[in-house]
């Protein structure tokens, strides 16, 4: 009988033991996660389209961690997927929307660009730091230009509501991905 008393007592106490463990490390993985997000949250406040920051990004927290750099990599690449949709629409759409998907194509391409020169800069110091995150500054900038004048240049095309309707959700929504990715990348750029 002691034995058996012992036998489960023992037991008892190798489960609770793991049991505690489990939920130590649960709950350690549970404050990290809710740390990544608050500090997304938190970045996303400072930019012009907050809500649409923490939407596009609190589902890379955990690759983002707490590291501003790859938050602002994240965010371009956001951008750059958000911007190659332009690319498949139909033809008579893209006759009457040409110049603003021009424009898009080279959004896409200077975005794409400033995602590598986002990775150099992480590996530069100083001027050389300082160099790379001006070309990214410059190539976001013009992206958002681009997205501006597609806006501008095609509110006079020739199409339905619904697609002119459409469109311009969907220019207007990869601009306010791309000014909050400059914000971001002008943050990183401010941190020592």
């Amino acid at each position: 009988m002691a034995r058996l008393a012992f036998f489960l007592v023992s037991s008892l106490s190798i489960y609770f033991h793991f049991t505690a463990a489990a939920t130590d490390s649960a709950t350690a993985a549970t404050a990290a996660a809710s740390s990544y997000t608050n500090f997304v949250k938190s970045s996303c406040s400072a930019v012009q389209y907050p809500a649409l920051c923490v939407q596009s990004l609190a589902a890379y927290a955990s690759t983002i961690k707490q590291s501003p750099r790859q938050l602002a990599q994240t965010a371009l690449a956001d951008f750059v997927a958000r911007a190659a949709k332009f690319r498949g629409l139909k033809a008579r759409e893209y006759e009457a929307i040409k110049d603003c998907l021009e424009e898009m194509d080279d959004s896409v391409d200077r975005l794409a660009k400033s995602a590598k020169e986002l990775k150099s800069a992480g590996k530069s110091k100083g001027q050389d730091f300082l160099w790379h995150v001006s070309n990214v500054q410059t190539w976001v900038s013009a992206a958002l230009t681009d997205a501006t004048t597609c806006l501008d240049g095609y509110a006079s095309a020739a199409l339905n509501g619904r697609l002119k309707t459409s469109i311009r959700s969907r220019v207007l929504n990869v601009a306010q991905v791309t000014s909050n990715a400059l914000a971001l990348v002008n943050r990183y750029a401010s941190k020592p």
